[in-house]
């Protein structure tokens, strides 16, 4: 068990610098907007990928969403539903109070609902034993680092020429953004959930023929096509609302596509990378690998973000803010991974 934990959290570890890095190639879009780009990237990484793979390596997928009762069905429709709202609010919480806070108050609430949650609701008793010791320790030392990452991201705000807001932006005051942000937070986790309780389905899809690392691959198809709805909703709106459907069938076209594509395999190859390492890492997959997924997302997000020139206007003292929040990061991780010891 020990080799299969460390295996699963070094799959969980790669897979959250991945799903960190999705965001990199909208970088380069030039000429659509944000709404085209994440329609693109909705409907490839949550809807064309993900039933792909369920009907490619979940045999008689049909009969085993037929034969499973309704109940175990509903957790990971209703959570994904939830978190495909939690999509599109993110967006909005970054216009209303900037990214750096944004990011502090949405991450650390998510890292806390996602890992907690789980271990509550299928483990209650392993909180108080070594592995869940470890994981409470862990995580106001994350938080202490998500809180430093704020800080120099306010900071880099006031060094760097602010960018002009985007054309037909909506407008919320601090209050209602961080209320937004906070929303975010607790139920942005809920596509860990979905795939925490749905277990049972798992187990069935196996017991149908499917190989241990695929058995999930049913339920993350229901999770994404579920989270799906409310992404295409808030899209459709921004393209009606700011009159830019035209821009799919303008010249460069194919090369924003591609971007969007790009965008999709990076996210879809974490989330399914994170599935296989919960799965080697056991009952502890969806609490700690869950924490250790939004560390390496973290890390990774900033890391391409320094190589990238983000913070190249920035002062020193922003610079040594930035890296503390990285170290204390890093000694999340590491106190969180020496749970396999035990």
């Amino acid at each position: 068990m020990i080799d299969h934990f460390w295996l699963g959290m070094a799959v969980i570890f790669l897979s959250g610098a991945l799903n960190g890095s999705f965001a990199l190639p909208m970088k380069y879009t030039r000429r659509w907007r944000w709404e085209n780009t994440w329609l693109v990237f909705t409907i490839i990484s949550l809807i064309i990928l993900p039933w792909l793979l369920a009907s490619g390596f979940v045999p008689r997928l049909h009969d085993l969403y037929r034969q499973s009762p309704r109940e175990i069905l509903v957790y990971p429709l209703a959570f994904g539903f939830l978190w495909g709202i939690t999509q599109t609010t993110f967006g909005i919480g970054i216009s209303a109070v900037g990214m750096a806070l944004a990011f502090t108050v949405v991450s650390g609430l998510a890292c806390l609902s996602g890992s907690l949650v789980p271990l509550l609701a299928l483990s209650p008793g392993e909180l108080f034993q070594p592995r869940g010791i470890l994981l409470l320790t862990s995580m106001p030392i994350l938080f202490l680092g998500l809180f430093f990452y704020g800080k120099a991201g306010r900071r880099r705000e006031r060094e760097q020429p602010a960018r002009p807001p985007e054309p037909g932006g909506i407008s919320y005051s601090f209050a209602v953004g961080l209320g937004i942000c906070i929303f975010t937070g607790i139920v942005g986790s809920a596509w860990n959930v979905g795939f925490a309780f749905s277990g049972p389905l798992i187990r069935r899809s196996a017991e149908l023929g499917a190989a241990s690392l695929a058995a999930p691959y049913a339920v993350w198809a229901l999770i994404f096509t579920a989270g799906f709805i409310p992404n295409l909703l808030y899209c459709a709106y921004l393209l009606s609302r700011n009159g830019t459907w035209s821009l799919f069938s303008e010249a460069g076209s194919v090369k924003e596509t591609m971007l969007g594509l790009a965008m999709a395999l990076l996210w879809l190859a974490g989330v399914v990378g994170y599935g296989i390492g919960a799965t080697f890492v056991g009952r502890y997959g969806t609490s700690i690998g869950f924490t250790l997924f939004v560390a390496a997302q973290i890390l990774a997000s900033n890391m391409l973000g320094i190589l990238a020139g983000e913070w190249k206007a920035t002062s020193a003292t922003t610079k040594r803010v930035l890296a503390g929040a990285v170290g204390f990061t890093l000694l999340s991780v590491i106190i969180l991974n020496l749970g396999g010891l035990f």
